[in-house]
């Protein structure tokens, strides 16, 4: 027999707890990494996930890991009582129409690389979809910041493609990126 074998998926999931939408957990997880007595600026990322048409994926769900606005990565749970209580650093939301994605979160600050260099403030992503037998790894940084330049991860990345990369500032408080998993416009996703 001769010929291509029939392509696979993964799937479908019982998602139960998957996102927070969907289920009252919003005390494990939520797309709003925010709550009372958080310290810094916050900030709505918003975008689409998008295939490699350009059309809007409704049902990836994405994960976001992060500092605190100090860089601290020791949040209410972990650490060493310097924590910022409030601040959950890790977030979870599922697409929905046209591939729409919304988080609610603090700004973070510059984290440490194990180099000992402070890297650009940026956000931890994981995306998850259907087909993909892999979840797929990338980090967002935002337009304004002047530390990106300086960034070792972001300067390993060829100059014409780091756009994909940097969430657009769209309001005082308010950043926009679309994550594209194919195409001519691919983000770029890591090794981990």
């Amino acid at each position: 027999m001769s010929g291509v074998t029939p392509s696979q998926t993964v799937g479908p999931y019982f998602a139960y707890a998957l996102t927070p939408s969907r289920y009252p957990l919003h005390e494990i997880f939520s797309s709003d990494l925010t709550g009372p007595g958080i310290e810094g600026q916050t900030v709505t990322l918003t975008g689409r996930v998008l295939d490699g048409d350009g059309l809007g994926i409704t049902d990836a769900m994405i994960e976001i890991w992060q500092a605190d606005a100090k860089g601290s990565l020791e949040h209410s749970t972990i650490g060493s009582g310097t924590s910022n209580a409030g601040f959950k650093g890790f977030g979870r939301c599922e697409t929905l129409a046209e591939g729409a994605y919304a988080f609610t979160t603090v700004k973070p600050g510059r984290v440490v690389g194990a180099d000992g260099k402070p890297q650009a403030p940026h956000l931890g992503v994981t995306i998850f979809s259907r087909g993909m037998l892999t979840h797929l790894f990338t980090r967002v940084y935002f337009e304004d910041e002047a530390s990106n330049a300086q960034d070792q991860i972001l300067n390993l990345v060829p100059s014409d493609r780091r756009h994909t990369l940097v969430a657009k500032k769209i309001g005082d408080n308010a950043y926009q990126l679309d994550l594209r998993i194919q195409g001519g416009d691919e983000t770029v996703f890591f090794e981990v």
